[in-house]
């Protein structure tokens, strides 16, 4: 997996890719860090205004700019692959565009001008929560119904076919954003054609809490039931599964898609990463919020997070993961595994640190990995 280039100058490593993007929170990159000015208790749900805050303030020019700044950061720190979950799809009021992909196709255009392959997973968004309307902050999230949502999809497959590059694929934005049925006819739409199939799952206990009182199970309960669990279904975030559920992902050979960085940022709390690993599911990471771009210390919560759950120290043993160290599964886990979730068959090019970084100083050349993984971050690639 590591080599050296032949002149010995540079480690040589498969690229990274970050399977779970939302480009356009970058813009609020320091503006939710402050506690409100009257006492509350801050955690995502009050995040989320800061958060509709600068979604309602984008255009077509700025949703580009913004987007080419989050690519950028993410090409300079070895990120070569960013599946983008996009969900601001029209006007302010909710008034959908002349053409209605207008915004998708400029975050598309961004991550190709920033020298990024793009998985673009166009969101479905309806209410903000079973039997309720949308919140003014949404609007320009929704669609009243899912044929809109899928002929967006078409659109975009159509306008990108002939580029390499990217991918289109379909999601769901959560339990709390569609319905039960939306669920189902996007997941047929995408095993049709087999596209990625991407959707925020157990993030929040509130989010279950709905989803019990509305449906009677619990999220990968009832996505099980309506027959979406796949192998290319990816659970973002996944923060809060029984171990039932992730029994059930991983008899689907599903994905989880944990995003450390942005998930210690809102609180959300800590995946059980050993009961996903032991049930055999497959894992990634995703930036989400660009709170912060280090693409290495994402992949290294795989493992740390487990640690502080646990207690203990190498959660990961070769035993769980054949003969892979655990810096060489967590590497897999951030470049191959995460491009596969994207819906890209063949790997990205790779990429080079210097070998004299003052980082890998002292690191035999057979702990290379382990040096990067464990003690490194992604400025190593600056």
């Amino acid at each position: 997996m590591v080599t050296l280039s032949p002149d010995g100058r540079f480690v040589v490593l498969p690229a990274l890719a970050t399977a779970h993007s939302h480009a356009f929170q970058r813009a609020m990159r320091g503006a939710a860090q402050r506690p409100a000015a009257v006492a509350q208790r801050e955690d995502f749900w009050s995040w989320r205004g800061a958060m509709y805050r600068a979604a309602t303030s984008l255009d077509p020019t700025s949703i580009e700019r913004v987007s080419r700044i989050a690519f950028r950061e993410l090409h300079a720190a070895g990120v070569r692959t960013v599946g983008e979950f996009h969900y601001v799809h029209h006007q302010p009021d909710g008034t959908p565009y002349d053409d209605r992909t207008l915004l998708a196709d400029a975050v598309v255009r961004a991550a190709r001008a920033e020298g990024l392959r793009v998985s673009l997973l166009r969101v479905a968004y309806h209410r903000a929560g079973p039997g309720r309307e949308a919140e003014p902050g949404q609007r320009r999230f929704c669609d009243p119904d899912v044929e809109h949502v899928l002929r967006d999809v078409e659109t975009l497959r159509a306008r990108w076919k002939d580029d390499p590059e990217v991918r289109v694929g379909v999601a769901p934005h959560s339990v709390r954003a569609v319905p039960p049925a939306w669920i189902r006819e996007l997941a047929d739409y995408a095993a049709t054609h087999s596209l990625p199939f991407h959707m925020h799952v157990a993030e929040q206990p509130r989010e279950i809490e709905e989803c019990v009182e509305e449906t009677g199970r619990r999220p990968i309960e009832l996505l099980d039931e309506l027959g979406v669990l796949s192998d290319r279904f990816v659970a973002v975030h996944a923060t809060h599964l029984s171990t039932h559920e992730a029994v059930l992902l991983g008899r689907a050979r599903g994905w989880a898609c944990v995003c450390p960085t942005t998930e210690a940022d809102l609180g959300d709390g800590l995946p059980d990463l050993l009961a996903l690993r032991r049930a055999g599911a497959r894992l990634c990471t995703g930036i989400d919020s660009h709170v912060l771009t280090d693409v290495v210390a994402d992949l290294r919560g795989l493992e740390t997070l487990a640690r502080l759950r646990t207690m203990s120290r190498v959660t990961f043993t070769p035993a769980e993961g054949g003969e892979r160290t655990p810096a060489e599964q967590l590497w897999r886990e951030g470049s191959r595994e995460a491009e596969v979730a994207c819906g890209f068959t063949t790997a990205a090019p790779v990429v080079m640190i210097p070998r004299d970084h003052p980082t890998l100083a002292l690191v035999e050349d057979e702990l290379l990995l382990d040096a990067i993984v464990f003690g490194g971050s992604s400025a190593l690639f600056a």
